[in-house]
């Protein structure tokens, strides 16, 4: 990825009722962008001005004197990769490769379902849940703040921001609310299927 702030893959008000327009209009053109801005402030005049944006985080991960560039960075990549893990008329049932391998390694759809709501629900204060490919295993994880798998080698296939300023405007303090029309209704299959490969 780039250190730019990517167009939405589609329409502000696409993803309503569940996501708002205005939740987008904020989280995407607000706080994912300053994301952008601060993270290109940070690395101007270093040696990582070249680099990609996950060289970057892996560059940076637990280094206490790099922490905002890795905060920034992991946070651009984040949303990115979370605004390609929604479309509008998403979620429900998976298809595809994944639907076979959610059958194989989590012992049925229900099960996956009940972890990735799980770790959704008990990130402390804020962070991320993931649907991650581990050694070839899929597995839920979730991370603080702007962690992210891939400054530990381990795969992104999905995930839900569970930050506040993802679901407040619309969903207010009511995070499983939100959690459950991200699974029911915005999960973009197609694009967990082609992380697969």
């Amino acid at each position: 990825m780039t250190i730019t702030l990517p167009d939405l893959p589609y329409e502000k008000d696409a993803l309503a009722p569940h996501i708002s327009s205005k939740t987008l209009a904020f989280h995407h053109g607000k706080h994912h962008n300053a994301y952008v801005t601060n993270l290109k402030k940070l690395i101007e005049g270093t040696d990582l001005t070249s680099e990609t944006l996950e060289d970057i985080i892996k560059k940076t991960v637990n280094d206490a004197d790099k922490a905002g560039i890795f905060n920034n960075a992991a946070q651009v990549w984040n949303h990115t990769f979370y605004w390609q893990s929604m479309k509008p008329n998403g979620g429900g049932l998976p298809t595809g490769d994944i639907a076979e391998k959610i059958d194989a390694d989590f012992e049925g759809y229900d099960n996956f379902i009940e972890q990735l709501k799980n770790a959704g629900l008990t990130q402390f204060g804020s962070g991320w849940a993931w649907l991650v490919l581990n050694n070839n295993k899929l597995e839920i994880m979730k991370t603080s703040n702007a962690d992210t798998p891939i400054a530990y080698g381990v795969k992104p296939l999905l995930t839900v921001d569970v930050w506040e300023h993802a679901y407040y405007l619309d969903y207010q303090n009511g995070r499983g609310n939100y959690l459950d029309a991200f699974i029911n209704n915005l999960i973009n299959w197609e694009f967990v299927n082609s992380n697969l490969v």
